[in-house]
């Protein structure tokens, strides 16, 4: 990845290309609608909503302190509501193995009572812990980035965010999402996160909803309303 950009970075009334697709989207008339029928508010008898909206939700969060800083089953079974399955092995290697410690150790080093927005750039960037442990878990044999990341973002819901090939085909590739994201979150004194706080209570969704989740849902719900293949 490239080194770390901030907001200082991006000239006064100038937005990230990244910001700037995402302030589209979050604009649109549907988004208030699209989050509550993602989390089944509202909706009319016999309609199930999306199972994603367990996610975060799944026996008290990832994040809860009691098991923060390790991946547990629960956690494993949170994961497939976003469509995705851990293989049985890394999965047994996480929960008894060599495997699970490693990635203990990892998740001791990342905060986690900290929005993205707030945190500063190296935190998320090339070699921190939290970059480490993508790396550790999209190494094992048939895991890869989006089941890497979907782990990390149920232990760490306000810091890392979930990205699937449905939100890259939505956003682009930026050499690094995480760092293209803390930019955009950042950049205008915060208006891109506070936006996602404001959309957030517009839906009357709770606060274990991160803004994360709530930008991920958002532009995952328009982009496959929009119909556009994403390879």
């Amino acid at each position: 990845m490239t080194s770390p950009t901030t907001a200082s970075d991006v000239p006064d009334g100038a937005f990230s290309p990244l910001g700037q697709r995402l302030r589209m989207v979050l604009g649109a008339e549907r988004v208030v609608g699209d989050l509550r029928r993602y989390f089944g508010l509202g909706l009319p008898p016999g309609t199930v909503p999306f199972t994603g909206s367990r996610f975060e939700h799944l026996a008290g969060g990832g994040d809860r302190p009691e098991v923060a800083d390790r991946i547990t089953a629960e956690d494993l079974i949170a994961v497939q509501t976003l469509s995705v399955t851990v293989p049985a092995p890394v999965a047994l290697d996480i929960l008894e193995g060599r495997l699970g410690v490693r990635l203990s150790g990892l998740l001791q080093a990342i905060p986690r009572d900290i929005d993205m927005a707030d945190a500063e750039a190296v935190v998320v960037a090339d070699g921190s812990p939290a970059d480490q442990a993508w790396q550790l878990l999209e190494d094992q044999p048939d895991v890869g980035w989006v089941i890497a990341g979907k782990i990390l973002a149920r232990k760490r819901p306000r810091l890392l965010p979930v990205y699937d090939r449905v939100v890259r085909c939505a956003v682009g590739r930026p050499s690094s999402f995480w760092l293209a994201l803390h930019t955009a979150l950042r950049e205008d004194d915060a208006a891109l996160h506070r936006q996602l706080l404001e959309l957030r209570q517009a839906a009357g969704l709770p606060e274990t909803v991160s803004a994360l989740r709530v930008c991920d849902v958002a532009v995952w719900m328009n982009h496959r309303a929009l119909g556009h293949p994403c390879p």
